[in-house]
């Protein structure tokens, strides 16, 4: 995949797209694309398969969106059904391209349904029934459909894959694969990813005929508008009274604290909402009703501050995200990349901080060979831990490793003597030996 040149500021009407999607995209406000839009628009427009690697917040969603809507507007359906298969991760993203779909298609007839998990089932197998003609679904779900004998996908004129690099994270190879077969097989796909792999360019080699190949912005590009940070910490505690100071501190429209696990998510809501703070938490323990409310109450600014377990890395496209916290550090690049994606969106600036202690150093290193740059470390004085990261570093930024001082005692292993009397006798049965009559002394009466 090579590196293209960055096309952008392009006037929409300047591609071959029909009248009524550029008054939904003056009325969106789009008036020039970005650089993912326009290289997409080309070659998308041009009916070939592709292949795009994209940082998150490019304005990738409208770069397929558009030439999706494009082929249904300019070409008659040959069948019924569904004509355009959108999948993606998670429910949240899935809703976050059916509302974008909704506006650009506002001056169109053509309709989209969604299909995630967490809704009614018969519901949604009605969509099926009414022959909507974009479909935005996640694999899991669709898969139940497929099994249950609902969906027809032989007219299918458009597959894409949106963040196929975590679907691909979350386990979901094996259903997008089976749903690929049971697709058009003349349909033309669209992938986009973040990052590139060894497992999501093997997908791409099953899936692509011949693609247009377009690397921007990837996950591994240094995030230019996005100040990136580290604060050392002791213990949780230690980290607890930093995380205060940035929420108390800090300058942010909205913020966003990443955890690893569902439990500190929870276990983290409460002190911050002691320090009056507006928050709440949202993890995949909640139900689709308590999911949709939480992100309203976020969204609309009712609370400011959401405690996230990796869930929210994807598919939340919410404006006004400026400060991210890494409470517990991501475990690979590739989810670090993403959540501090959640910043920074349409080019505006954006605060990353990430919190670390001894545990995480190693962690750490790792990911900044990953994406080639080191965080800037920060020092809160009044909080200044005992921490000051490892005396010794390897080349690679990992902390030399100390070996045990206490030298092992070597315990020379017991002598056996080997006897020719025993050597004979190995494996012959032992004799049983006859004992010598022993005639014990009368002990002598006394008188």
């Amino acid at each position: 995949m090579t590196n293209q040149p960055q096309q952008d500021n392009i006037p929409f009407n300047h591609f071959t797209l029909d009248p009524r999607l550029l008054e939904a995209t003056d009325k969106m406000g789009f008036e020039r694309t970005t650089p993912v839009q326009a290289q997409t628009l080309v070659h998308a427009l041009a009916h070939k398969d592709l292949w795009v690697c994209a940082r998150t917040g490019s304005g990738k969603t409208a770069a397929f969106l558009l030439p999706a809507l494009q082929t249904l507007l300019q070409t008659e359906p040959a069948k019924s059904g569904t004509r355009i298969l959108i999948l993606a991760p998670t429910r949240e993203l899935a809703r976050q391209i059916h509302k974008q779909c909704r506006h650009l298609a506002e001056f169109t007839p053509i309709r989209s349904g969604l299909i995630t998990g967490g809704d009614d089932f018969k519901k949604q197998a009605a969509l099926f029934d009414n022959n909507v003609e974009i479909m935005i679904a996640t694999p899991g779900r669709l898969l139940e459909h497929i099994e249950a004998g609902l969906p027809q996908f032989n007219a299918l004129d458009m597959l894409i894959l949106d963040e196929a690099d975590r679907m691909l994270d979350m386990g979901f190879g094996a259903d997008i694969m089976n749903i690929a077969r049971h697709c058009n097989d003349q349909r033309q796909t669209l992938m986009f990813s973040a990052t590139l792999n060894p497992i999501i360019k093997g997908v791409a080699r099953q899936l692509l005929d011949n693609p247009e190949k377009i690397y921007l912005d990837g996950a591994q590009e240094e995030h230019g508008n996005i100040q990136q940070q580290m604060l050392l910490a002791d213990d949780f505690e230690h980290k607890q009274k930093l995380l205060h100071w940035l929420l108390l501190n800090e300058h942010y429209d909205k913020a966003l604290v990443f955890t690893n696990t569902k439990l500190q998510a929870d276990k983290l809501r409460g002190p911050i909402r002691g320090q009056k703070l507006r928050v709440d938490s949202l993890h995949g323990d909640l139900d689709q009703k308590q999911r949709n409310r939480v992100m309203a109450l976020y969204r609309n600014g009712v609370i400011n501050i959401l405690v996230a377990t990796d869930v929210a890395a994807r598919g939340l496209d919410i404006d006004g995200v400026d400060l991210v916290i890494n409470f517990d550090l991501a475990r690979n690049g590739d989810d670090y990349v993403h959540r501090i994606g959640r910043t920074g969106r349409a080019d505006k600036p954006g605060l990353a901080i990430a919190l670390i202690n001894a545990t995480e150093w190693n962690q750490l290193a790792g990911i900044e060979r990953y994406l080639k740059q080191r965080l800037q470390r920060r020092l809160i004085k009044e909080l200044e831990g005992n921490f000051k990261g490892p005396k010794k570093l390897k080349a690679s930024g990992k902390a030399v490793g100390h070996k045990s001082k206490k030298e092992t005692q070597k315990t020379e292993p017991k002598k056996v003597k080997n006897r020719l009397r025993d050597q004979k006798n190995i494996g012959k049965r032992r004799k049983p030996g006859t004992q010598p009559e022993t005639h014990a002394a009368k002990p002598e009466l006394l008188s």
